[in-house]
């Protein structure tokens, strides 16, 4: 009968915490997903970093400029045409994370101004 009663306890316990990180995580990813705004660049004609196009965007940060290099097919991109030479305004909706000390956006919503 103890033993019953110590598992159902244990039991208890364990469901509360899944539930707690269940609600942690959930938290955790509406935080990452944000909507920055900026100029669009490509990273090989304009920022030069890359061997082939690939896309970038220049968010003003206080005083600094932040750029997140966007997880997206680079030159076959419909809107790599209207920034491959020249900047272009838009706004950028994605999942924002850091790899290699850099930021990136996983699958960007792109909006060109």
């Amino acid at each position: 009968m103890r033993s019953l009663f110590a598992l159902a306890i244990g039991l208890t316990a364990l469901s509360f915490g899944l539930v707690a990180v269940a609600e942690e995580k959930k938290a955790d990813k509406k935080a990452e997903t944000k909507k920055l705004e900026g100029k669009l660049t490509c990273t090989k004609c304009a920022l030069q970093e890359t061997d082939k196009c690939g896309h970038a965007l220049k968010v003003k940060d206080g005083d600094k400029e932040v750029i997140y290099y966007l997880d997206d097919k680079g030159g076959a991109e419909k809107y790599h045409g209207k920034v491959c030479k020249e900047d272009k305004d838009a706004t950028v909706e994605g999942k924002v994370v850091e790899k290699d000390k850099k930021k990136h956006i996983q699958s960007p919503k792109v909006t060109i101004k």
